[in-house]
């Protein structure tokens, strides 16, 4: 709590601080773990609007409702581009060759200004969320966006980028046949999504980034971008040893490997850390989420921060990678996107991919989903969406800075859908054709994505083809070079670090520890646990069946029931300085009425936690997370806020 040193607008910082950690349930002014909201913002219409603007106005945001209806998304031109009646200027009023008061073109080329911008090879959805504020600012950030054009050193990077990591599918393919490597090779483009979050990330102020991602592509992102050790890699592949003798531990498939590391660049630091991948699609997302939010309360940052002006999602940032067919199929989608702007669950906005392969597994979109795009769930929460083709590299670029400026001014979840193809089948041993075959007649008559994109840049005269076969000469011979290294290399982990590092693995041997608290000091703790301040005004039946039935109980020394008990063993860790977190649809009272660890003022309708107020140089924290009737997400998401810290 801070001093009473100063004061503003008449109140003291001390007051204007206990306000913060205080909510009123239904309103919501804040308590630990949740910040208040801000003010939103109003707007005035504008007055004076002539029957011909407001017929023009009438069709650009046709096209910003409509466009992507009619979008060049698909990058085997096999889905048909829909005639959306709502385009025609006619439908209007209008007529093509009708002359722009005050400007020098006619409608007709304004139609076709309209339909380059919000027609072409990346398009977008924004036009469901109900706020004005967010609607203006995302129809200006993306044509602003679409005109936009990269340097042509981030270009040339980008082109080698994707070659790397084809060059590493096709190495792999070489050398490990067999395998089951489930890479990118028709959705290369991600990487210039996930390059462009590790640069932007330090110049939005991000200090970590989260990152969940299923198989698709993940070998490519580790041994590419993410710094993992090659040799462990491919011992793996090899089917050698994991862990070194003495380390318990069972090992997962490859397509589970994880990392985390600092990445470095002119923009700044950021460490990212990818999380383990169950086989169980998109059961991870939440646990990512989750890890987030612990992040940012083990950095004091968000709504952890003491800091005036703090912001929710401050600091950190959460990345989610799903698949185009478990992200329309899979509930724990839903229940997640369901949590992102819920109290005690908001992160300030995840940025998603979703990696569209237009087909899952072998089944095809139109047996795939009952929805025009895999993403269109996420419009039930008013997140935009931004499509995008992925034989166009520069425009998931420009996608992805899109994304996380938005995210950044407006702390709401968005969402990119890369639409793509997938080389091969499921896995490199799959045969595709046997149910896709009008599918993988295109994919197999396209050059590469990174041949294409190299090519276009070879034309503009930004590198050269000896240049390109030098960049794949050098980086096979870095594969190779590894690849003879394994049969001397040894196993090597990487667990019990950072917050872990004073754990170590547990002895064969049962060990008991005195984990008992003085019973003064339980005493003191039960009565802070239903001790409220001056002027609070408590139910009246809780008063005498929950406060002085405790007082009665403690002074006694018998008959302590089960909410007593948890309350001192609560109270007892908050004061050691651990954290505790308790999550459900109905925690602070209770389920049976029995909890009542937040209470609600009779007049105000304001919540006070006494357990967090059990003295003032108390560190610990508990955070009360009611929650929405969600089981997996939820199971999910309070076990990546666990894993992230031991101290909570």
């Amino acid at each position: 709590m801070l001093v009473v040193l100063c004061t503003r607008g008449g109140r003291s910082l001390a007051v204007l601080n206990a306000l913060r950690f205080r909510r009123s349930y239904h309103a919501g002014v804040g308590v630990f773990g949740h910040l208040p909201e801000p003010p939103k913002s109003t707007f005035e219409p504008t007055a004076g609007m002539s029957p011909e603007q407001a017929q023009r106005i009438h069709l650009i945001n046709a096209y910003r409702r409509y466009g992507y209806l009619r979008a060049d998304l698909d990058p085997l031109g096999l889905a048909k581009r829909k005639e959306v009646p709502e385009l025609d200027p006619a439908v209007y009023g209008l007529a093509a060759e009708d002359d722009l008061p005050g400007k020098s073109l006619t409608l007709n080329d304004l139609n076709a200004q309209l339909a380059n911008i919000y027609c072409g090879p990346i398009a977008c959805e924004f036009m469901h969320i109900n706020s004005w504020e967010e609607r203006q600012w995302f129809a200006s950030a993306f044509e602003d966006s679409v005109a936009s054009e990269l340097q042509n050193g981030d270009r040339k990077k980008l082109a080698e980028l994707m070659l790397r990591c084809e060059n590493f599918d096709h190495f792999l393919a070489l050398k490990f046949p067999t395998v089951k490597r489930y890479g990118s090779e028709g959705a290369e483009a991600m990487y210039g999504f996930f390059s462009e979050i590790f640069h932007g990330a330090p110049e939005k102020g991000i200090q970590q980034v989260v990152v969940a991602i299923a198989h698709r592509g993940r070998l490519n992102l580790l041994a590419e971008m993410m710094e993992f050790p090659l040799t462990q890699m491919f011992r793996k592949m090899r089917g050698k040893t994991e862990f070194p003798p003495g380390v318990q531990g069972s090992g997962d498939v490859l397509s589970h490997l994880t990392s985390s590391f600092d990445h470095a660049s002119a923009e700044g630091k950021v460490h990212v850390t990818m999380l383990p991948n169950p086989s169980h699609l998109e059961a991870v997302n939440p646990v990512a989420m989750g890890k987030a939010r612990g992040r940012s309360r083990s950095l004091s940052l968000g709504e952890y921060s003491e800091e005036r002006g703090a912001r929710v999602g401050d600091g950190v940032l959460c990345v989610q990678v799903h698949g185009d067919g478990a992200f329309t199929g899979q509930g724990v989608v839903w229940e997640s996107i369901a949590l992102s702007q819920a109290p005690h669950f908001r992160l300030g906005g995840s940025v998603h991919l979703v990696t569209n392969n237009q087909v899952a597994f072998t089944a095809e979109a139109h047996v795939g989903r009952s929805t025009t795009h895999t993403t269109d769930i996420a419009k039930a929460f008013e997140c935009p969406v931004i499509h995008v083709n992925g034989e166009n590299p520069e425009e998931v670029v420009k996608a992805t800075r899109l994304a996380m400026a938005y995210r950044e001014k407006f702390r709401k979840d968005v969402f990119v859908n890369l639409i793509c193809y997938r080389l091969r089948g499921h896995n490199e041993l799959d045969d595709p054709t046997f149910t896709n075959p009008r599918i993988y007649k295109q994919v197999q008559s396209r050059e590469s994505v990174p041949r294409m994109y190299a090519d276009e840049l070879i034309s503009e005269g930004l590198t050269t083809e000896e240049e390109i076969k030098k960049l794949k000469d050098e980086h096979t011979a870095k594969l190779m070079d590894v690849f003879k290294s394994v049969d001397k290399s040894e196993p090597s982990v990487k667990h019990l670090q950072g917050l872990w590092s004073g754990f170590k693995q547990a002895p064969p041997s049962v060990e008991r520890w005195d984990t008992g608290v003085d019973s003064d000091l339980l005493r003191f703790v039960g009565a802070a646990s239903v001790k409220t301040p001056d002027g609070f005004n408590l139910h009246s039946h809780l008063k005498k069946t929950h406060v002085e039935a405790r007082i009665n109980k403690l002074t006694q020394g018998e008959g302590l029931d089960w909410a007593t008990a948890e309350a001192l063993a609560f109270g007892s860790i908050l004061l050691d300085g651990q954290d505790v977190r308790i999550s459900g649809q109905d925690v602070g009272r209770g389920t049976f009425n029995h909890r009542h660890a937040m209470l609600v003022d009779q007049e105000g309708d304001n919540i006070f936690v006494p357990l967090n107020n059990i003295e003032a140089a108390q560190k610990g924290k508990i955070e009360v997370a009611n929650n929405l009737l969600s089981e997996e997400a939820i199971l999910g998401y309070e076990f990546g806020m666990s894993i992230e810290n031991p101290n909570r």
